[in-house]
């Protein structure tokens, strides 16, 4: 299976920003809804149901990886030289076309599970992570790991994570600017988390 079909990319800090992005398509809180202060953190899973395995796949991984961290740079670029797009009517009528698109998608779905699509969309996610940073002015740097061996990951972790490979973004300028040990110690927490 190409590794670029089996990927998948959310936000992970802050912990809330399903609901944060949910409440501002609803109009009840407005845009920047992540503080200047806080961590903006994205993840990428490469091979997520099947792994990422041999020189081919890892090298597919990379170069998807790069693809997205520069798509990334254009992004916060582009919105950086045009402010008028962070303008919170501009951002909610473009995160509201995309809801339109995914409810058309989901049809016959429950209107929780489509809430819970739209506020996990990955082009929404990847508009919020480059919005905020574009926003704020903020550094920002990608790090990519893997694929991981099982001795790299909590035991909690192995069977979600053994054999991917992961690229995450965050909002300053290098891991050292970051309040945790590593870069995959945030994420690891979340992670853990979710399957407990």
């Amino acid at each position: 299976m190409p590794v670029l079909v089996d990927s998948y990319m959310g936000i992970f800090m802050p912990a809330d920003i399903s609901s944060r992005i949910t409440r501002f398509l609803a109009g009840e809180v407005d845009f920047p809804y992540i503080k200047r202060q806080e961590t903006i953190a994205a993840f990428y899973i490469f091979g997520k149901d099947h792994g990422v395995h041999g020189d081919a796949e890892i090298k597919e991984a990379k170069d998807l990886a790069r693809r997205t961290v520069e798509q990334a740079a254009k992004d916060i670029r582009m919105y950086a030289v045009t402010p008028n797009r962070l303008n919170p009517a501009f951002t909610r009528e473009n995160y509201t076309k995309r809801s339109l698109q995914i409810i058309v998608d989901c049809a016959g779905m429950d209107q929780a599970e489509i809430n819970k699509r739209v506020a996990g969309d990955p082009a929404i996610l990847s508009d919020c992570f480059a919005q905020h940073i574009a926003h704020y002015r903020q550094d920002y740097y990608f790090e990519i790991f893997g694929p991981f061996r099982d001795e790299q990951l909590p035991r909690s972790l192995q069977g979600r994570l053994a054999a991917r490979m992961l690229l995450l973004g965050f909002n300053v300028k290098s891991s050292r600017s970051l309040a945790f040990a590593s870069s995959l110690e945030p994420f690891f927490r979340w992670m853990s988390s979710k399957v407990g």
